[in-house]
């Protein structure tokens, strides 16, 4: 009897994991649900498969993981039963049954990333948001974003060694926003390197305090050189935010 294919619908505070994968000595989202879906499955291993990988600190609002099983559940007791057995920092929404094609990960069309800046010490954002106390000039840097949109090679904000063999992605929308507190990035693109938002981030940060100028910017995209761009700003104000999907979008919704 062949298994089912389900989706995991989930969101989870990054603060306290090393990312979403699976790695040795280190506390993952991933490890937490497998170990979990394994006691489910009365000890046979079930592997799950993420939409993607965020790093160390990094959160998601929405986040899709596929695996394989065999469950007298329904979906609505499948996912309670599995939300008693996994860390207050990981929820699962849903337990979705989707057709045995439709992958978590290269069946994804897009994906949205959010991050936030605050101007004043908060001892409530510290591990949401990243403290900036310079105000920014969200025009420049919104001039910047239209830039992402109409570039394809992002070699210049993504972590040298990858073993990766193309920096193209197609950034379809990028922009800043003010915030009561501070400042929303929002980008969505097909796909993100490794490191990428947060290397654009803190280019972006240097334009808008004034490190940098616009032509700067313009020269740092096409240089392809790590070097020549901003640093990578802390992780605990990034959050995957949204995953689309095509195919099915009706059971993933």
């Amino acid at each position: 009897m062949s298994e089912q294919r389900y989706f995991l619908k989930l969101s989870y505070k990054g603060t306290h994991f090393f990312g979403w994968q699976r790695q040795p000595n280190a506390i993952t989202v991933q490890e937490y649900i497998e170990d979990a879906l394994t006691q489910m499955n009365r000890n046979r291993e079930v592997k799950i498969t993420g939409c993607g990988r965020t790093d160390t600190g990094v959160h998601a609002a929405e986040f899709y993981a596929h695996f394989e099983m065999n469950a007298d559940w329904n979906t609505e007791t499948f996912a309670y039963k599995l939300n008693c057995m996994i860390p207050e920092d990981i929820a699962i929404q849903k337990v979705i049954k989707v057709p045995e094609g439709l992958h978590s990960r290269f069946s994804a069309t897009s994906r949205t990333y959010h991050y936030f800046v605050h101007n004043e010490k908060n001892p409530f954002l510290n591990k949401t948001s990243w403290l900036v106390r310079q105000d920014l000039d969200l025009e420049k840097m919104n001039k910047a974003s239209d830039l992402l949109t109409k570039h394809e090679n992002f070699k210049c904000f993504s972590k040298t060694i990858t073993g990766i063999s193309s920096f193209k992605c197609d950034v379809t929308a990028a922009h800043w926003t003010k915030t009561s507190g501070g400042y929303q990035f929002t980008i969505q693109a097909n796909r993100f390197l490794r490191n990428m938002v947060r290397a654009i981030v803190g280019t972006m940060v240097d334009l808008g305090t004034g490190k940098i100028e616009f032509s700067d910017f313009q020269k740092i995209l096409d240089s392809q050189e790590r070097s020549k761009a901003g640093q990578s700003v802390p992780p605990q104000g990034l959050f995957l935010v949204k995953v689309d999907y095509d195919n099915d979008k009706t059971i993933i919704d």
